[in-house]
């Protein structure tokens, strides 16, 4: 589908939002300008072109250091987009994206990398067929802190100051069970007729799910839970043969027959997915590319 684009609302030039970019990520102007090969003078009158193109506020000098407003903090991953799409572009237009080579590995949970993975590997394999993917199914954070994956995809977000995170989407997931299961024990028709309900568990972790749900007003407890799996695969096979309730992404349940929402009224469940790697990494041409694409792809 075609979105029509208001080209009157664009009021400022790539050279004053790449002047931004860089000053805020290089936490100086002289900093910044040294990093774009451009003169201090130069970059100030950039930023301070695009803050009066926009009519806002980006930056505030504290003694000698320059600090973002919460107005820059707000719109530094729009423009961190723009200069991910730039980059591309540069790399399309210019060929290098084929010329871009090396194993890239990404850690994913078992549900991402199989149902949302190789859509995207596809993808990257036209873009720069010479950059080999190795796709690790995981759970595990740790798995990136011992170097053992360029890349994670996550649904919590790392503590760990030597990893850097981006929430590139917050996908619904809902309440879901097979058809022949709930024509079996019947419809419940109010959050409370679910405490008779059979669950099947994300293990270890359920306890945590379980108040989020009583919260909802489902009196469930760990009794209720007859099935359980670290695997999100696992958790959606037993769903799908009707050995209970559980907890579903709503794109990959809706897309397979004989799954349905229990209890359509109870608000959708937001779960964040976060794109993680190394600092030093992501300087990485072949791993920037990679990340870039898997935020784009994941993000839509």
């Amino acid at each position: 589908m075609h979105i029509c684009m208001n080209w009157q609302a664009v009021s400022f030039d790539w050279n004053q939002a790449r002047a931004f970019l860089a000053t805020a990520e290089e936490g100086s102007l002289s900093a910044a300008a040294k990093a774009l090969g451009l003169t201090q003078p130069t970059l100030s009158r950039q930023v301070a072109g695009l803050e009066k193109d926009l009519g806002v506020t980006l930056f505030e000098r504290i003694g000698r250091s320059l600090a973002l407003t919460q107005t820059g903090i707000d719109l530094l991953d729009h423009f961190r987009s723009m200069g991910d799409a730039a980059g591309r572009i540069s790399l399309t237009a210019s060929g290098k994206s084929q010329a871009i080579e090396g194993r890239v590995s990404i850690s994913a949970t078992d549900l991402m990398a199989t149902f949302h993975l190789p859509a995207i590997v596809k993808k990257l394999r036209a873009l720069a067929p010479g950059v080999e993917i190795e796709i690790n199914a995981s759970n595990d954070l740790r798995n990136l802190t011992r170097r053992e994956a360029d890349i994670a995809i996550r649904h919590v977000r790392p503590e760990q100051p030597e990893l850097i995170a981006k929430l590139v989407a917050e996908p619904r997931a809902y309440l879901y069970a097979a058809t022949d299961y709930l024509d079996r024990v019947g419809r419940p028709k109010t959050p409370d007729d679910l405490c008779n309900y059979d669950f099947i568990g994300i293990d270890p972790g359920f306890d945590r799910v379980i108040v989020e749900l009583n919260a909802l007003g489902i009196s469930i407890t760990q009794r209720n839970v007859r099935a359980a799996s670290a695997s999100g695969t696992v958790i959606f096979e037993l769903a799908r043969q009707g050995l209970g309730v559980t907890i579903l992404p709503e794109d990959l349940a809706t897309m397979t027959p004989g799954l349905e929402v229990v209890l359509p009224t109870l608000p959708a469940i937001h779960f964040p997915v976060w794109l993680v790697t190394h600092r030093e990494l992501h300087n990485s041409r072949r791993i920037r590319l990679v990340y870039d694409l898997l935020a784009d792809e994941l993000g839509q």
